[in-house]
């Protein structure tokens, strides 16, 4: 019995046998299986274990790579991001709104500004607010000078006249209407007046500067001018004078020394001093130059603005001539020679 039971066990493998297994695993020849009983668990070789493992990993990681698309596939969500930004067309109302702010409060800040500027034309004026510079000219009554506001450093020019001159020629108020009227025209060929002051004893004109000085000076020079320029000054003198007659002012002392030029060579109309607002356009007094008056004011009949572009013709003729039509050596001759017309 102990004989059969012997036998039924175990058996031990030789050494050699295991080197002979072991060479057969090296040599890539297929294992074979270690005998034992039926009943136990045999062992598995080598190989199909790693075989095994490298399955199970790879199933690991199909299984972990799996799951991942679903984490990747969550930037699908982030779409939410731009409906924020889709949102924002929805917000479009909100800067109309600040822009409406904007504008009221820049209503409110040009408010000042415009009183600012009404302060400035209601500003009276002093000599201390002006550095006075070279004389630009003689007048009856006073002078011009040049002349640079200090706060601006605007330049212009201060015509200064003297109220005892004026009050023993009785011309104050034909320089009330002179500042009346001139203040209050606009146009590029009108030489502008932006303001006027006084003290004890004088009487100040600002005025705007004309660098090129008197037409007369100039004619002075050439003696008389090319067609072309007075082509060029009597259109633009007619079209200053048209802007006067609509708005009823004669201007009555259209002339050479009344003619200025601007920094880019263009006429400007200065001196208003015998211009009146006339409404009625119907005036009896006689005034200006005698060499450009018509025959209606050199009679003392009624004249209205076509007085004006008489002197307009006349002061043609003196630019291409280079002296006036009715020019002669006393006062009496030149009156004959008008009312012959």
């Amino acid at each position: 019995k102990i004989a059969n039971a012997v036998a039924d066990g175990p058996k031990r493998v030789p050494v050699s046998q295991h080197s002979a297994q072991s060479r057969q695993l090296n040599s890539g020849v297929q294992a074979q299986r270690v005998l034992c009983p039926s009943n136990f668990a045999q062992r598995v070789p080598v190989q199909s274990q790693k075989s095994v493992l490298s399955n199970q990993k790879l199933s690991n990681n199909q299984t972990t790579q799996q799951p991942r698309p679903k984490s990747v596939a969550q930037p699908t969500a982030r779409p939410h991001v731009p409906s924020k930004s889709s949102e924002k067309p929805q917000q479009a109302p909100v800067p109309a709104k600040s822009s409406e702010a904007d504008s009221t409060s820049k209503q409110k800040n040009e408010e000042p500004t415009k009183k600012k500027k009404e302060e400035t034309k209601k500003r009276q004026w002093s000599l201390d607010d002006f550095e006075i510079g070279r004389p630009l000219g003689k007048g009856k009554f006073g002078n011009v000078y040049l002349a640079r506001e200090k706060q601006s450093k605007f330049i212009l020019a201060l015509k200064v006249l003297f109220k005892t001159q004026l009050e023993d020629a009785g011309v104050e108020h034909q320089l009330r209407r002179e500042v009346e009227i001139q203040s209050h025209l606009r146009h590029p060929n009108i030489l502008r007046l932006y303001g006027y002051f006084h003290d004890v004893t004088r009487v100040y004109l600002i005025l705007e500067y004309a660098p090129r000085g008197e037409v007369y000076k100039e004619l002075q020079k050439l003696t008389k001018f090319d067609e072309q320029r007075t082509a060029t000054y009597i259109t633009e003198l007619a079209d200053a004078l048209s802007y006067c007659h609509s708005k009823s002012v004669i201007h009555r002392d259209i002339k050479p020394e009344n003619l200025l030029l601007g920094s880019n060579g263009e006429l400007k109309i200065a001196d208003f001093g015998w211009s009146v607002h006339a409404p009625s356009s119907r005036r009896s007094t006689l005034c200006g130059t005698l060499d450009y008056l018509p025959p209606e004011m050199i009679e003392g009949r009624t004249h209205d603005e076509k007085v004006d572009i008489w002197s307009l013709g006349v002061l043609c003729y003196e630019f291409l001539v280079g002296k006036p039509p009715f020019e002669a050596e006393t006062h009496q001759e030149t009156y004959r020679a008008i009312s012959r017309v």
